[in-house]
């Protein structure tokens, strides 16, 4: 009787997912629980990203019986193809990755195991619509969310897949090395790893939160939003299963658009592998950008003197997570006040993101800088004043997370400058928004 491989990558979980299931059809006599520590993905991690991981892999690991999660390092081309000669498997199954370098490596693993006679199976995505299966009726790809959305939606999605009631876990015969131990930074706090964890954040989030949604999620002093991006990310749990919830109402609706969201980019991604780092509007690499210099620390440690930018610069140091709206402010000030390229921002959140996924951050940073997705982009220029008074009018975020400014008065906690006795421990405004502003839009008409 045959046995298989299971090599887990983003879906850390049991239920709903498709490959694992195959992988017990193909392996009857058992199926041995991989994980690849690849030093490609490790080493470039931030300290957020791997402590969550390893408790993520512990929490699989705890789930998998005696045998327990095997785990080995080094070129997964290598690795792979080891331990499934070792296991005897004739098949190893994965969930299809759409990364430039998941792409090549996966490659490389399918010849590896072809040269011992076992085949690479791939099942399933962490995606509700694999990159690729939305198109155009000409067969092109879409580059504008809204019309991607609607097509999105008439092609549908897969019910969440039926569980393994059970599976014949195999140690593999070879040496396995320990989960790593690693232990968060000072003032990190992460959120609680796993699939048990993933799902009852979801269920609290449906049950308290979903239905105002729509206009919840742009407040970043109240925690209304789902917090799932970090459990999507590693595939603790998988879109299809939230998709399945989702029902009518504004809230329902609005959250289908934000999973739509990260498929899209995902999707973008896959047309130009080159847009991980390059511009997918190629004409914005001849703009004029200036050369980081103590600007770019100042706004990594969150002292820009804009109390709204500061205080998410500060989140994300502080739980490797930051607001979705504040993410777009924070941006637009790093490309369009401080006129750098946005590949800087990117690399700092790459760092520091706990949910660090290459396709939507990339392409939010692109977005953003306008070189990306968005139909009308250069114009967009975010007013951190304007934003902080807007969606946060009494200052609870900015107070959270500046406790320079805990007791300025409402009326100046955005832009405490105008006060007659500014905090002298805050710093003074890096720049003049409307100075920067102008100055963006005429680099844009430079090129145009």
């Amino acid at each position: 009787m045959p046995t298989s491989v299971m090599w887990f990558r983003r879906d850390l979980r049991l239920r709903d997912n498709p490959a694992l299931r195959e992988a017990v059809a193909a392996g009857p006599r058992g199926v041995v629980p991989l994980f690849v520590l690849d030093p490609r993905l490790w080493e470039i991690a931030g300290p957020a990203r791997r402590a969550y991981l390893a408790g993520s892999l512990r929490d699989l690991s705890g789930r998998l019986g005696e045998a327990g999660l095997h785990v080995v390092e080094g070129d997964p081309a290598v690795e792979v193809a080891r331990v499934a000669r070792r296991a005897g498997a004739s098949s190893v199954h994965v969930a299809a990755e759409h990364t430039p370098y998941a792409r090549r490596r996966d490659a490389a693993v399918a010849d590896a195991l072809a040269e011992h006679g076992a085949t690479l199976v791939r099942t399933g995505s962490p995606y509700a619509v694999a990159p690729g299966r939305v198109a155009k009726g000409d067969g092109g790809r879409y580059r504008v969310f809204t019309p991607y959305y609607a097509a999105w939606r008439e092609h549908g999605w897969r019910a969440p897949a039926p569980g393994v009631r059970e599976v014949p876990w195999l140690p593999p015969g070879g040496p396995s090395r320990r989960i790593p131990e690693v232990v968060a930074p000072d003032g990190l706090a992460l959120p609680q790893p796993g699939e048990a964890a993933a799902l009852r954040r979801w269920r609290a989030f449906a049950e308290h939160d979903l239905e105002e949604y729509a206009t919840a999620r742009d407040v970043p002093g109240e925690d209304r939003t789902s917090r799932m991006s970090v459990h999507l990310r590693w595939g603790e749990i998988h879109p299809r299963t939230l998709l399945a919830e989702l029902r009518d109402g504004a809230g329902a609706e609005a959250y289908r658009r934000e999973l739509a969201f990260r498929e899209f980019y995902a999707d973008v991604l896959d047309q130009r592998p080159d847009s991980a780092w390059d511009y997918l509007v190629p004409g914005f690499a001849a703009m004029a950008y200036d050369q980081p210099g103590g600007d770019l620390q100042a706004w990594k440690e969150g002292r820009t003197g804009f109390p709204f930018v500061d205080a998410g610069m500060r989140q994300l140091l502080a739980q490797g997570w930051m607001h979705n709206r504040v993410r777009m402010v924070v941006a637009s000030f790093l490309v369009k006040d401080l006129h750098l390229e946005w590949q800087h921002g990117a690399r700092h959140f790459a760092t520091h993101l706990v949910d660090f996924d290459l396709a939507s951050n990339q392409h939010g940073w692109q977005w953003v800088a306008g070189c990306g997705t968005d139909a009308a982009p250069y114009f967009r220029v975010f007013n951190p004043v304007t934003q902080g008074k807007t969606f946060d009018p009494e200052g609870t975020y900015v107070r959270r997370w500046v406790p320079e400014l805990a007791e300025v008065p409402t009326r100046w906690v955005h832009e405490p400058w105008h006060m007659e006795e500014p905090p002298v421990t805050y710093p003074a405004p890096l720049v003049d928004h409307a100075e920067e502003r102008a100055e963006a839009l005429r680099r844009y008409a430079a090129i145009r």
